[in-house]
């Protein structure tokens, strides 16, 4: 499974680098804080596959890695996708290198 870290994330952001992020989190987890993206919860991804572009770095996040890292490894199974990353850490990696003001719920 391929993984990136909060910092160099924010740098492919700076970048103006073309990527899609999707966050699995649920809608409650959501409203709390977000970094953008494409809102997917984990229960709903695996049967919204055509939304994820082929043709973009892909980064999943949700609020640890856990989630995310299991939806990365499904993804690359099914897909043979080898463009599907995981923000280590999710958003508390994001909070803890990027952002310490955000809460994560």
């Amino acid at each position: 499974m391929k993984e990136i870290t909060a910092l160099e994330l924010k740098t492919w952001m700076d970048e103006g680098k073309n990527i899609q992020l999707i966050d699995v989190r649920e809608a409650y987890e959501r409203d709390v804080s977000n970094i953008g993206g494409n809102h997917i919860p984990m229960g709903e991804i695996m049967n919204k596959t055509e939304e994820i572009d082929r043709n973009k770095e892909v980064v999943v996040y949700c609020r640890s890695g856990g989630r995310s890292g299991a939806i990365v490894q499904q993804l690359g199974s099914i897909l043979g996708a080898d463009n599907i990353y995981n923000l280590k850490g999710g958003m508390q990696g994001w909070k803890a290198s990027i952002d310490p003001s955000i809460q994560v719920a």
